[in-house]
C-alpha cells in the first residue's frame, strides 16, 4: 500500500493536475474574490471564512478525474484489482495520495491567503483546524466518485454533479468552525460534526469505492 502511495503521488507531480493546480487556483479565487465586492473590509472579513471554504473545496475538485484515470488507461488498475492488496486498500491509498498534494497544501496555503481577505485575527487558527480535519473528507468523498464515473468518456461533468452534494456538510461545518472562531463563539459542535463527517467517510466509503471500481472494470 505504502509503494502505491508513492506511486501515485510521483504521478500526481508529474502528470499535472497535483498541487501546484489546486494552489494556482486557490489563489485565483481569493484574489480575485476583493476586486468583485469591493475595498470593503468588514464586508470581506465577514465573507472570508466561507470564501476560502469554497475555493477549497473547488480546488479539491479540480483533481478528482484523475484519481483513477491515469490507471484504467493504461491497465494498471486491472492489474491492481487481482493483486493480493485489496481494492479497499487501493482506494484508500488514492485517497490519501490526492489529500497530499491536493487537501494538505491548500490547508497550509490557507491562512497566508487569509490574509487578502482580511480575515480577523483569532480565526487563522480556527481555519487551520477546520481544513486540516475537513479535507479528508473531500478527498475520500472524490475518490468515491471517481470510482462511480471511471470509464465514462468526459465525466468530468458528471462526477462533479456526483460529488458536489456530499460536500455540503463540510463545506458548511468547516466554514462554520471558521465564523464562530472569529465571532469569539464555541466552535466544539461544528467541530466534531467535521470530524464525524470525515471519520464517517474514510470508515465507509472506501469500501464503496471498491465496489464500484470491481462493477467498473468488469
Amino acid at each position: 500500500m505504502i509503494a502505491l502511495l508513492m506511486r501515485d503521488l510521483r504521478l500526481a507531480v508529474r502528470a499535472g493536475g497535483g498541487f501546484g493546480l489546486g494552489l494556482a487556483f486557490f489563489l485565483i479565487v481569493v484574489v480575485l474574490v476583493p476586486f468583485g465586492v469591493g475595498p470593503n473590509s468588514d464586508l470581506l472579513g465577514k465573507i472570508a471564512p466561507g470564501i476560502l471554504w469554497v475555493a477549497a473545496l473547488l480546488a479539491a475538485l479540480l483533481s478528482l478525474d484523475r484519481i483513477f484515470a491515469l490507471d484504467y488507461e493504461d491497465g494498471s488498475l486491472a492489474l491492481l484489482a487481482t493483486s493480493p492488496l485489496p481494492m479497499e486498500g487501493a482506494a484508500l491509498s488514492k485517497a490519501v495520495a490526492h489529500w497530499l498534494t491536493t487537501g494538505l497544501p491548500l490547508t497550509l496555503a490557507a491562512p497566508a491567503l487569509g490574509a487578502l481577505l482580511n480575515l480577523p485575527g483569532p480565526a487563522y487558527s480556527f481555519l487551520f483546524v477546520s481544513l486540516i480535519i475537513g479535507t479528508p473528507a473531500l478527498s475520500v468523498i472524490g475518490t468515491f466518485g471517481a470510482a462511480l464515473t471511471i470509464g465514462i468518456r468526459r465525466g468530468g461533468l458528471l462526477l462533479s454533479l456526483l460529488v458536489l452534494p456530499l460536500y455540503v456538510p463540510t463545506l458548511i461545518f468547516g466554514a462554520e468552525v471558521v465564523r464562530r472562531g472569529a465571532e469569539g463563539l464555541a466552535t466544539a459542535t461544528p467541530l466534531i460534526m467535521l470530524a464525524g463527517i470525515t471519520a464517517g467517510a474514510i470508515a465507509l466509503l472506501p469500501f464503496a469505492a471498491a465496489v464500484a471500481l470491481r462493477i467498473n472494470l468488469r
